[in-house]
């Protein structure tokens, strides 16, 4: 969500910010908007003082036996009254009309995000690990996985498309990793397991930005709720419309959950195998954090997820995305990809995202700054503009969200780089303590 005191203040780099996202200016059509509006509220209270004042003046009248002049105000009065309802009426359509706009616009890029409309305009930043030599030609996970417990007839029969049914040690795989990420990032990288929802309301749902863009997205229930896309949707709303203490920055929360998407937007992508599921199991990476504190969370956050790739030996490249290829909700992107020798291709298998204080606008989520000498400067919202803050003072939060990882993901990314001449895949060593004495798995015709 965006400041209208900013757009305010600096319309011309609003509207560049937008340009980068491939939107047209708009501040010229909000401020408009918002101009109308404060002329309609200010309006409102010279007619509500007008309405106290008359009123007052005909007890007056009254009390001087001054029938017409009272009689007058009583019709001012009465006029008012039926104004008033009217003028309050247009108020709220009116701000209705300026939060849906400024609700629909996607955050701002950081400034040191590239320019760019699409993937192509992302930039390589760093990689690790050489991929692997194959003394064979090496396949696609869903090629030789079936015939290992990755079974996806199954699952079509019981929900149609982009299912899967995990079978045998094909499964303990999955689980097996999915337990190495949450003890990873909970003993290693200091964040606090949570149990979340996987339901969430529509409050939820617009407080991280899937709603109301991302709808067509998302599962809904028949009372309304949503199934979690991500459990980014419950962590983040874990500190909605609350003022934190200083003290409890930064906040930093993990979960290992499934996630559900519709994948409304990708009709004949990945239509194969395991990459893009309506359901998959993902370990999610939630930070709340001082302004000042979220470039570096970004990079601290984007190496806890990266340290689970090097652990499980798994060559990736990480890269910043360009403003045009950005999540809605972000200002700076890192994606990492993962190498698939059976596709001989980088594939993203995390996202950790800078969202600044757009979420917790949504939210109305801030923090008391404590300690803080009158006139210090701290770093503000997505603008990037100083500002000064007082002992005390109530400021947004800024929030910052990553995948630590997508296990689905990994368990492909583990398939195809672990694959065997016979179609057996070794277990990678550091998941064997949860593979209950599984060292390998073997190819079965049952």
């Amino acid at each position: 969500m965006h400041d209208i005191r900013l757009i305010r203040d600096n319309p011309e780099a609003f509207d560049a910010g937008l340009a980068r996202r491939g939107l047209e200016p708009l501040s010229a059509s909000i401020l408009a908007a918002d101009a109308s509006l404060r002329a309609l509220q200010t309006e409102m209270q010279a007619s509500l003082a007008h309405r106290n004042e008359a009123s007052k003046a005909i007890g007056q009248a009254m009390a001087k036996g001054d029938k017409d002049t009272a009689e007058a105000l009583k019709a001012e009065v009465a006029a008012l009254k039926t104004s008033l309802p009217e003028q309050e009426a247009a108020e709220r359509e009116q701000l209705a009309a300026l939060h849906d706009t400024l609700a629909a616009l996607p955050n701002l890029p950081a400034a040191d995000v590239p320019e760019g409309v699409d993937e192509d305009g992302n930039v390589e930043i760093a990689r690790w690990g050489t991929p692997r030599s194959f003394d064979f030609a090496p396949q696609e996970h869903a090629d030789f996985a079936p015939a290992l417990g990755l079974d996806f007839e199954t699952a079509a029969k019981m929900a149609g498309a982009r299912f899967a049914f995990l079978k045998g040690p094909m499964a303990r795989l999955e689980r097996a990793l999915g337990q190495f990420m949450i003890d990873r990032q909970t003993n290693e990288a200091g964040y606090t397991e949570c149990a979340a929802p996987l339901l969430v309301r529509d409050e939820a749902a617009f407080g991280t930005a899937q709603l109301p863009k991302f709808r067509e997205d998302l599962f809904q229930t028949t009372d309304g709720r949503w199934l979690i896309s991500t459990s980014e949707m419950s962590l983040t709303n874990a500190v909605r419309e609350e003022i934190l203490p200083d003290a409890d920055l930064p906040l930093r929360m993990t979960a290992l959950t499934p996630c559900f998407r519709s994948e409304a937007g990708s009709a004949g992508r990945d239509t194969r195998g395991y990459i893009r599921q309506h359901q998959f199991w993902k370990v999610e990476l939630v930070s709340v954090v001082r302004p000042e504190d979220a470039d570096a969370e970004l990079e601290r956050k984007t190496r806890a997820a990266e340290s689970i790739l090097e652990a499980l030996e798994l060559p990736y490249r990480r890269m910043l995305l360009c403003a045009g290829d950005m999540g809605f909700a972000a200002r700076k992107t890192y994606d990492l990809e993962v190498w698939l020798p059976g596709q001989n291709s980088y594939r993203e298998i995390s996202s950790c995202s800078n969202c600044g204080d757009f979420q917790a606008r949504r939210m109305n989520t801030r923090f008391r700054r404590e300690g803080v000498p009158a006139g210090s400067h701290h770093g503000s919202g997505h603008h990037g503009h100083g500002h000064m803050t007082k002992k005390g003072a109530n400021e947004f939060v800024h929030t910052l969200n990553g995948s630590g990882l997508a296990v689905g993901r990994t368990l492909v990314a583990v398939l195809e780089n672990y694959q065997q001449a016979d179609g057996s895949v070794i277990i990678p060593d550091v998941l064997l303590p949860y593979m209950g004495g599984i060292t390998r798995l073997t190819p079965t015709t049952n």
